[in-house]
């Protein structure tokens, strides 16, 4: 594991209507959100914390400079993951270090969010430099002192998704993901594979109880190696894929037939639409980091 980034804190999914995303993704995880807050006058959000990262819904609720970042991200790439946040211990430390291997950060600053009932939660942050990320945005989140508990269950417990199984970063560029994940971030490049029939090169790095996976094209075309990376999607672990299938169907969510994965024992369906962000694949999950 790598000796600055301990684990992904959680990924910002911004939406276009707040309350029909709860909704959308209480039924998709079998959860609650359990915080629901505003982050300034013109936006709100709400957090659902996994056994492994947490989600942060993110709406543009009124007008303002926050409002129009948020809206503006909308027009420009629709709903869905829109960050990776990556938890550290000491976050002026990691960010000296990680500058001294090429990856800049803002200034420091304190996220604020206050709940409907006055209640506050806040914790610092420093956002990364996109032009040093290779485009995609990530940011540094000083760990808690006290872990956040896990949104109350919906369902049975044992039902509910438990947590991410993996991140997925689509990249023109795979030696230079392996440079940015592996050398400057820091984390264990698990398993790095190519297979024609596919048409992709995956590589597979360990966060944590969880994996970031980079997928990038087979035959690389040289004149879209500048292009920016971006988020792919998120894999979601649940323990009985068909169970799991049927939930969701009955909650009017588009889904997929249950198949079997690309990892040797492994049962996954697609996610197709009805929650903000899909097309998401759910899958059993396994003793070790998947790649299914």
């Amino acid at each position: 594991m790598t000796d600055l980034i301990t684990a992904v804190d959680h990924v910002p999914i911004v939406v276009a209507d707040l309350d029909a995303a709860v909704t959308a993704y209480s039924a998709l995880l079998g959860r609650a959100p359990n915080w629901e807050g505003r982050l300034g006058p013109s936006v709100r959000h709400a957090w659902f914390q996994l056994s492994n990262l947490a989600l942060d819904l993110i709406a543009a609720d009124g007008d303002g400079p926050d409002a129009s970042v948020v809206r503006a991200r909308l027009e420009k790439h629709g709903e869905g993951p829109a960050a990776i946040a990556w938890r550290v211990t000491d976050l002026d430390e990691a960010a000296r270090r990680l500058a001294r291997r090429a990856i800049t950060f803002g200034e420091p600053g304190v996220t604020r969010s206050v709940a409907a009932d006055g209640a506050v939660r806040e914790w610092r942050y420093a956002e990364a430099r996109a032009s040093t990320t290779r485009g995609l945005h990530m940011m540094l989140i000083e760990a808690a002192e006290a872990a956040w508990p896990i949104s109350p269950a919906l369902i049975e417990e044992a039902d509910a998704v438990a947590g991410v199984d993996h991140i997925v970063v689509r990249s023109q560029d795979a030696d230079g993901a392996v440079a940015l994940y592996g050398g400057r971030l820091g984390l264990d490049l698990r398993l790095d594979r190519a297979n024609e029939a596919w048409g992709a090169r995956q590589m597979f790095f360990a966060c944590a109880d969880m994996v970031v996976e980079v997928g990038s094209p087979f035959k690389p075309d040289p004149a879209r190696a500048g292009e920016r990376d971006s988020l792919g999607g998120l894999a979601w672990r649940v323990a009985d894929p068909h169970a799991a299938q049927a939930r969701l169907a009955a909650a009017g969510i588009d889904v997929s037939e249950v198949r079997k994965g690309r990892k040797p024992g492994t049962e996954v369906f697609t996610v197709r639409s009805g929650v903000p962000g899909a097309p998401y694949l759910m899958l059993k999950p396994s003793a070790a980091p998947s790649d299914a």
